[in-house]
C-alpha cells in the first residue's frame, strides 16, 4: 500500500520566482522564459496576493501592441489561487488540485508566508517518488 499522509511540502518547489502587479506581458513573458517555469505567483509585500499561468500570458500576448503595453499582471492574475499549508497532506492537495482543474498550488509556512508552489510536475514526481518506495522530497535540479 502506497503512503498517503506524505505532507506537501515535501514535494514543494521552494522559494519560487515571483512577480509583482506592476510588470508588464513581456517582462512575465521572459521572467517565465529564463526561469522555465509556468506559474507565477504574484506578490505584493510579502503577501501572495495572486497567480499568473504561461496560459494567462499567452492570451494577452496576442493583444495588440498598444493593448499588450496597457495590461499589467495585476489585470490577468487569478486573485484567490489554491492554497495549502505546507503540512497538507498530498493527496488532499493532488485531489483538489485535480477537482479544480488548476495547474498548481500556492504553499505557505505556518505563519502563512509563502514558502512555495506546488505545480502538477511536482505531482508527478512525488508519485514516480512514492511509487518507487522512496517517499521522500526529490531534488529540484536544474531549476
Amino acid at each position: 500500500m502506497l503512503p498517503t499522509q506524505n505532507p506537501v511540502e515535501e514535494f514543494t518547489t521552494p522559494d519560487p520566482v515571483t512577480a509583482r502587479e506592476d510588470l508588464s506581458i513581456d517582462e512575465l513573458q521572459a521572467l517565465m522564459k529564463r526561469h522555465v517555469i509556468r506559474h507565477l505567483p504574484v506578490v505584493r509585500g510579502d503577501a501572495v496576493v495572486g497567480l499568473i499561468s504561461d496560459r494567462d500570458v499567452r492570451l494577452v500576448a496576442g493583444l495588440s501592441l498598444a493593448e499588450k503595453l496597457q495590461v499589467r499582471a495585476g489585470d490577468i492574475m487569478i486573485t484567490e489561487p489554491l492554497t495549502v499549508a505546507a503540512s497538507a497532506p498530498l493527496q488532499e492537495v493532488a485531489l483538489k488540485m485535480a477537482s479544480l482543474k488548476v495547474g498548481s498550488a500556492i504553499v505557505n509556512d505556518e505563519d502563512g508566508r509563502l514558502l512555495g508552489i506546488f505545480t502538477a510536475v511536482d505531482a508527478l514526481n512525488a508519485l514516480v517518488e512514492i511509487a518507487r518506495g522512496q517517499g521522500t522530497r526529490w531534488t529540484h535540479a536544474g531549476r
